[in-house]
């Protein structure tokens, strides 16, 4: 079973990956923001790590950077309602930083998990 750690400031988004994730038969931690989640992943090696890019105490750009100096490395993913600048603007600057994959909320469910097969394979 692939360990997937769910990093985002709001618990209801943790919470509906958590059991999203679950349901769909992977291993799943949450954290509240970037400090805690590479606190986790370094007791806890996660496979993929899905991130929200604003965060408070760190956010999640600087969250992947960390993580890809990291070993093992995970697989990436990383998401945003906005900001300043918009989804538009901060996606694709988290790919820049290191993520996999990137995705805008709100998400569907459905489509959050096909990414973490993409992003694992299928048997993850």
């Amino acid at each position: 079973m692939a360990r997937v750690l769910v990093i985002d400031d709001h618990t209801e988004i943790r919470e509906l990956l958590r059991l999203t994730l679950q349901a769909a038969g992977y291993d799943v931690v949450v954290a509240p923001n970037g400090r805690e989640g590479l606190e986790m992943h370094r007791e806890w090696p996660a496979e993929l790590v899905i991130t929200d890019i604003f965060m408070p105490e760190q956010e999640g750009l600087e969250t992947i950077q960390e993580l890809r100096r990291q070993s093992p490395r995970p697989k990436i993913i990383a998401m945003s309602g906005g900001g300043t600048l918009g989804t538009l603007e901060y996606l694709p600057a988290a790919r820049e930083f290191g993520a996999d994959h990137a995705i805008g909320k709100p998400f569907d469910c459905e489509a959050m998990v096909a990414a973490v097969r993409e992003m694992l394979g299928a048997a993850g």
